[in-house]
Parts: structure tokens; C-alpha cells; sequence
């Protein structure tokens, strides 16, 4: 972590925001009528995550960063029931479901081990 400057050094803020531009890419082939539905919700989630990312780590304070990480996991986990509602929805295809949902379990990973990284630096 000591190459860590600012949040953009972040394995889990570059992570996410490969998801954030996947999403952003995915939701364009969804049915217009879904514009101020699912598209709004996946499009905020993902916002969601990185936004949270950085604004914890500007708090400076280890406790707040994790807290800001737990709801950065809980879009993250929100994304992954969006994507099933897509699937199920026919407005995307397997392979994008698969590679999306990889995509989103993946962040889940690199997002748990910083949390477990912030919770263990404040008790030292």
C-alpha cells in the first residue's frame, strides 16, 4: 500500500471502474422504456461504487474509509441482482450475464481484501 498517492492508485477504485464502463456499455442495448428503470439504477450503482471508493479515502480515517467500502460492496452486490434481472429480462445474452457477473465478483474480492486491509491498519 505504500505506493498508494491518491484513490486512483486503488486496485479496487481501477476495478471498478472497468465495471462502471462495462455497465455503461451494456445498458445502451436495453429497450428504451427501461431509461428510467433498470438503466437508472445499474447506471447509478456502478457510479455508486467508485464514487464511495474515493470519498473514503478522502476521509483519511480508517474506520470511515471502511464504512465507505461496505457501501461501495453493497452496490456491487446490487449490480450483481440487476444483471440477473437482465438476464431474466432477455435484455442481455449469457455471455454478457457471465462476464459481467465475473466482473462484479472479482471487484467483490479486491473490495473485501482493502476492507480487511483498513480494519486491520486501525488496530495497529
Amino acid at each position: 500500500m505504500s505506493d498508494i498517492k491518491t484513490f486512483e492508485d486503488l486496485n479496487s477504485w481501477v476495478k471498478g471502474t472497468e465495471l462502471r464502463r462495462k455497465i455503461a456499455s451494456v445498458i445502451k442495448t436495453f429497450p428504451k422504456f427501461e431509461k428510467f428503470e433498470l438503466m437508472s439504477q445499474m447506471r447509478r450503482a456502478s457510479r455508486s461504487v467508485t464514487h464511495n471508493i474515493a470519498e473514503g479515502y478522502g476521509r483519511f480515517h480508517f474506520k470511515e474509509n471502511a464504512q465507505f467500502c461496505r457501501i461501495s460492496r453493497g452496490s456491487l452486490y446490487g449490480i450483481l441482482d440487476q444483471i440477473i434481472t437482465a438476464l431474466d429480462e432477455n435484455y442481455i445474452d449469457n455471455k454478457t450475464y457471465e462476464d459481467t457477473r465475473l466482473m462484479v465478483i472479482d471487484c467483490i474480492k479486491i473490495l473485501n481484501g482493502y476492507i480487511n486491509y483498513l480494519s486491520n491498519a486501525k488496530s495497529n
